[in-house]
């Protein structure tokens, strides 16, 4: 099996909305290689030398190979595939969604109105992805090093305060993570009113647009 590879940018390019092919030169053999969309996003230019760690899979008798900025990133995508129903191009999608923390953090919680936000993911899909994972995810986050935050509004109000941001046009990472800003660096209490949270969180995000 391929761990990783370690070579020269020779292209990246789009095929579709999920699909971007990043080639590897690697001791003069071009690799072409699946990768997330933030992946692609931090290789700027051809020629570079990176690291890539790679999952190895083969789908009706063809190779294929995946890339991952990290060791973290690829065991995600793998506990991400055993979940029945979900393939690489909806594991890449949710990857791209969501920060790992921010997935990680979602699954755990059973966010199923964060993880629908990822095109491809309906309500029944989350809700197995949360069932499916939840245990497995609660300890593998101890050996990949992520901690998961707490804060963020209580359960029966982090519904309706996701609903409205995202009707507003904003993100799942970026209320996933305007949420946990107004919680740790703000103080609001978990049980403060809806619109408490909705105008602490939209004046952040709005102050990050105006590079504040």
């Amino acid at each position: 099996m391929i761990s990783y590879l370690k070579g020269i940018v020779a292209g990246v390019q789009t095929i579709s909305a999920n699909r971007v092919i990043l080639t590897l030169e690697v001791n003069g053999l071009g690799y072409d290689l699946q990768i997330p969309q933030r992946l692609a996003n931090q290789l700027t230019s051809t020629g570079d030398v990176v690291q890539i760690f790679t999952h190895y899979q083969i789908r009706e008798e063809v190779p294929l190979l995946y890339g991952f900025s990290s060791p973290s990133e690829r065991d995600l995508f793998r506990h991400l595939l055993s979940v029945s129903g979900i393939g690489a191009a909806l594991a890449i999608a949710l990857l791209d969604t969501l920060e790992l923390p921010e997935l990680v953090q979602a699954i755990i919680a059973a966010n199923t109105q964060i993880l629908i936000q990822t095109p491809g993911v309906g309500k029944k899909t989350a809700e197995r992805l949360c069932l499916e994972l939840k245990s497995k995810l609660i300890e593998w986050r101890k050996s990949a090093g992520f901690f998961v935050a707490t804060g963020g509004p209580a359960p029966g109000i982090l519904e309706e305060v996701q609903m409205t941001l995202f009707a507003l046009g904003y993100t799942a990472h970026e209320v996933s993570h305007a949420l946990h800003v107004v919680s740790e660096n703000i103080g609001l209490p978990k049980d403060a009113y809806v619109e408490d949270w909705i105008k602490q969180a939209i004046a952040h995000l709005s102050s990050t647009e105006a590079g504040v």
